[in-house]
């Protein structure tokens, strides 16, 4: 009797963490268990998923982050197929500053953290570079995000048909005017910003995603890793340790500031 393997090929594990799971990211619905408690927790986290991925993708960070005490909340961001996102940065960015300030009115949210990963970093910043954030926000973390765009965006204008379906691949190319007009800008000096990126990441490579802050900017910091892919960020266990690390952080430093006031 011929055995089949009990684990996948090594090309199919390489692509599920730089790409994600087929079955568990991009087939199944955009809907989610939906916790109604997320803003009566001392801390709570918005989510925000990238380029042609749902929310599916931060399961287990959800599951994490609430087993040690933090509410969670995420957006069903739509796009293609009603699913997979492929609005432009801007949109959504404005679209989602329009739904959070219904939500801070609806359950008394003054302030939260923030946590993108891909595209859904650049999203934030966006939100919060533009979009009245700075108001909202308290920190944010983002995984893998290009923040000086990525090469790879190259082959999602391919797969919007040269921009017809959506322009944030292009949004995305390195020197891009939206990504020199993000950089430009300066980022809220009383939000700590994290990035946490690694060198075997496909999609976005490291040194796209290191921030380079200019004298003075300590509230930017960078956090490596090795050895994890571009989707695998979102549940890799050490790099959830990172990011629990720096919200505890952020939440210790508004605290003080609130103790000062």
């Amino acid at each position: 009797m011929i055995q089949r393997p009990t684990t996948p090929p090594r090309l199919y594990r390489a692509l599920r963490d730089q790409l994600g799971s087929v079955r568990r990211v991009y087939l199944r619905s955009n809907r989610i268990v939906r916790h109604d408690d997320f803003a009566q927790a001392g801390e709570t986290v918005l989510l925000l998923h990238g380029f042609f991925q749902t929310r599916q993708v931060w399961q287990v960070m959800e599951d994490r982050l609430r087993a040690d005490g933090f509410g969670v909340f995420s957006f069903d961001l739509g796009g293609l197929f009603w699913r997979l996102n492929n609005r432009s940065i801007d949109e959504q960015a404005r679209m989602i500053g329009d739904k959070l300030e219904g939500i801070a009115q609806r359950y008394d949210l003054q302030r939260f953290h923030v946590v993108g990963h891909s595209m859904g970093g650049l999203i934030a910043r966006t939100y919060i570079q533009h979009h009245g954030g700075d108001r909202r926000v308290k920190s944010l973390v983002t995984l893998g995000t290009p923040h000086h765009g990525t090469p790879t965006a190259a082959i999602g204008v391919w797969l919007m048909a040269g921009g017809i379906l959506s322009a944030n691949p292009w949004q995305m190319i390195p020197y891009s005017r939206f990504m020199r007009g993000l950089n430009r800008d300066v980022f809220p000096a009383n939000i700590p910003l994290t990035s946490v990126y690694s060198t075997a990441d496909l999609i976005c490579p490291a040194r796209f995603s290191r921030l380079q802050p200019r004298q003075g900017e300590d509230h930017l910091q960078n956090r490596q890793v090795k050895g994890i892919g571009h989707t695998a960020l979102t549940y890799d266990p050490g790099v959830y340790v990172i990011v629990r690390s720096a919200l505890e952080q952020a939440s210790a430093l508004w605290a003080e500031r609130q103790g000062r006031d």
